[in-house]
């Protein structure tokens, strides 16, 4: 009798903070792995958590899971962490303890070939470590809102999060004219200004502020009053959250988990404008809701075609890679050249040109 082929099983995770499109990712590989390879596949729930859980917290990921619900679902299905570096386990006395032993081994008792993780620039860092230290076979789907990934033009969840955004613009020019206020909303996107830049552009902005150029409130007013010059009664400003102070400091709050976060820059461009122009001002800050809800079209498209390459890199033998888009091609790019690096907006960026040549001041 022929000796039977050992059946290749993959597992899949997603890691970091959740956004729109991770279940379209999800479904993408257990599509193309049984339907393409006939493999098996295992999702991993709470990301890097669930591998230090015993059992493995672990579900079979098949085909009838996935009806057409799932494809437009937010969030993700396996759930998720941004806290606990395994490498640095934050523990009840106090102390860290470097628990990725617990995490490679819990990919062994799993029996998989290889882990596919969707995860952002952090999350890369991380499971590119344990790769590395377990002699396992990893590839890479980037996803987050901030859009920060290095080499890639796209990640998963960001053009929901820029849609969202600019939804809220249109929503908010209506009543800023109606009550002759400047309307200011407060985005994410951490240290990068890709969404407030994107969002900014797409919904009509009369200023975008983005932590990569600061800001001068002097040029600020000079807008405003501007517009009040050629007779309109209204502005729409939007800022990043890590937008620096004329200080040269972002707004940060410390939360009772003692994690620092960006928070408040946008009421205090409100009582600056204020001061500056007499304008009244009210600010919106968006927060998580540019986390959640139905993806929109373009990330499916970007999460389904990285979803497919992922597991064909595996097929043919290749990891240590993270999935890209560039120039409308989906394409595989090192993951030791991707942790090492960060996508922030660039002064000379298409997007920056074009905000400038719309008349949009970005406060310098």
């Amino acid at each position: 009798m022929p000796k039977q082929k050992k059946a290749v099983r993959i597992g899949v995770l997603t890691s970091g903070g959740d956004c729109a499109g991770l279940n379209a990712a999800i479904r993408a590989v257990v599509h193309r792995a049984i339907q393409g390879y006939s493999w098996e596949v295992l999702g991993i729930k709470e990301g890097t958590r669930g591998l230090m859980e015993r059992p493995v917290l672990s579900i079979p990921l098949d085909l009838g899971i996935f009806t057409g619900n799932i494809l437009r679902m937010g969030g993700t299905m396996l759930g998720t962490v941004n806290k606990g570096d395994p490498f640095a386990f934050p523990m009840p006395n106090g102390k860290v303890k470097d628990r990725s032993g617990e995490c490679i081994q819990g990919l062994q008792e799993l029996g998989l070939e290889a882990l596919i993780g969707i995860g952002g620039d952090g999350s890369m860092k991380i499971l590119s470590r344990l790769a590395q230290k377990g002699g396992f076979r990893f590839v890479g789907i980037p996803k987050t809102i901030d859009n920060d990934v290095a080499f890639t033009e796209f990640s998963v969840g960001f053009a929901t999060a820029v849609d969202t955004a600019v939804d809220a613009l249109d929503r908010l020019q209506p009543t800023a004219a109606s009550h002759h206020r400047v309307m200011i909303l407060e985005v994410m996107g951490r240290d990068a200004g890709h969404i407030a830049l994107n969002a900014g552009i797409a919904g009509g902005a009369d200023v975008i502020l983005i932590p990569e150029i600061p800001y001068d409130i002097k040029k600020i007013a000079e807008k405003i009053r501007s517009l009040h010059e050629r007779g309109r009664n209204h502005a729409l400003v939007v800022c990043s959250e890590a937008v620096k102070q004329v200080s040269g400091e972002a707004v940060v709050e410390s939360h009772v988990d003692g994690e620092m976060r960006y928070s408040g820059i946008g009421h205090i461009l409100g009582d600056q404008i204020a001061r500056a122009t007499g304008a009244e001002t009210r600010v919106t800050v968006l927060g998580h809701v540019q986390r959640g809800g139905i993806p929109g079209s373009r990330d499916r498209i970007i999460a389904s075609a990285f979803g497919v390459h992922a597991v064909d890199l595996i097929a043919e033998g290749r990891s240590d890679r993270l999935v890209a888009w560039q120039h409308r091609e989906v394409v595989d790019v090192p993951l030791e050249e991707v942790v090492t690096r960060y996508r922030s907006v660039d002064k000379g960026d298409a997007l920056v040109r074009t905000a400038r040549g719309l008349g949009i001041s970005l406060g310098d």
